[in-house]
């Protein structure tokens, strides 16, 4: 999928400002990491940045189905894609404003306003941190890494050689078609499977997981960790988004000796 617009994102004159402000002097980061991540991001050699952030509110066109058909929704589902990639743009152009080599613990959610019924918004939000031996460790692309791994996730991945490339994303809008009025009457007060449904939502998302693993290929990952499949209704009952991301991640350091897991036992059982 594309996103009309995506190399054209700029940085506001608002943000340039914050961004820059904590650049100059003595600097006073900010991040979203808790105490442990952020001890151990450090551990891994990457100093945060600050906080950085995206987002677009995106009004949603309107796209009619066939009560009697499954079928993708494709208006919609390239809208959703849309704001999703520009939020994450947004956020990909203020870690690179301060010049780091990625953002870690990133987070992206909707936002949705009943003021505004057609008009959904996404906020990406995640830490910049950047290498303190000097190397660079951006994407294949020249931008920021991006991942929505946790500091204690980046550290086991980066002591074992692997490095994030981006936050991969995949997403289908699904209509589910009605059963028919003798489809339903004939399985009233049995067990049975509705293959009608089974198959839109296993088709929806197969659609939605290999958009993700598209991305992934066409950045020329060698993985994708930590994936999950969320799904979001916002059309009504036989209207469903399936949204699949996760991590692509790449070996960079095939020579690393990797540390061994121990079992640890809480004693307070």
């Amino acid at each position: 999928m594309s996103t009309p617009g995506y190399q054209q994102v700029q940085v506001s004159d608002i943000a340039r400002g914050r961004l820059d402000g904590s650049r100059q002097g003595r600097p006073c980061f900010t991040s979203d990491l808790s105490v442990n991540e952020f001890v151990l991001v450090a551990e891994s050699g990457f100093d945060p940045l600050g906080m950085v952030m995206g987002t677009s509110v995106y009004h949603v066109g309107v796209q009619y189905g066939n009560w009697k058909a499954s079928q993708e929704l494709g208006v919609l589902t390239q809208a959703m894609y849309n704001v999703r990639e520009l939020a994450m743009a947004r956020m990909e152009a203020e870690a690179a404003q301060l010049g780091a080599d990625g953002v870690i613990g990133v987070s992206l959610r909707p936002m949705h306003y009943q003021f505004l019924g057609d008009v959904v918004e996404f906020i990406a939000v995640g830490t910049a941190v950047k290498a303190t031996d000097g190397a660079n460790y951006r994407a294949p692309n020249g931008k920021p890494f991006t991942t929505n791994l946790s500091g204690q996730d980046f550290w086991t991945l980066w002591e074992h050689g692997w490095l994030p490339r981006r936050l991969v994303l995949g997403n289908c809008v699904y209509h589910v078609a009605h059963q028919t009025l003798r489809q339903t009457l004939s399985q009233v007060g049995q067990n049975a499977e509705l293959p009608q449904f089974t198959q839109a939502l296993y088709d929806a998302r197969e659609l939605a997981m290999a958009r993700m693993q598209y991305e992934g290929q066409q950045l020329g990952a060698d993985g994708v960790v930590g994936t999950f499949v969320e799904d979001f209704r916002y059309w009504g009952e036989h209207a469903v988004e399936f949204f699949s991301t996760g991590t692509a991640v790449s070996k960079v350091r095939p020579d690393v000796n990797p540390i061994k897991p121990t079992m640890t036992m809480p004693l307070n059982c």
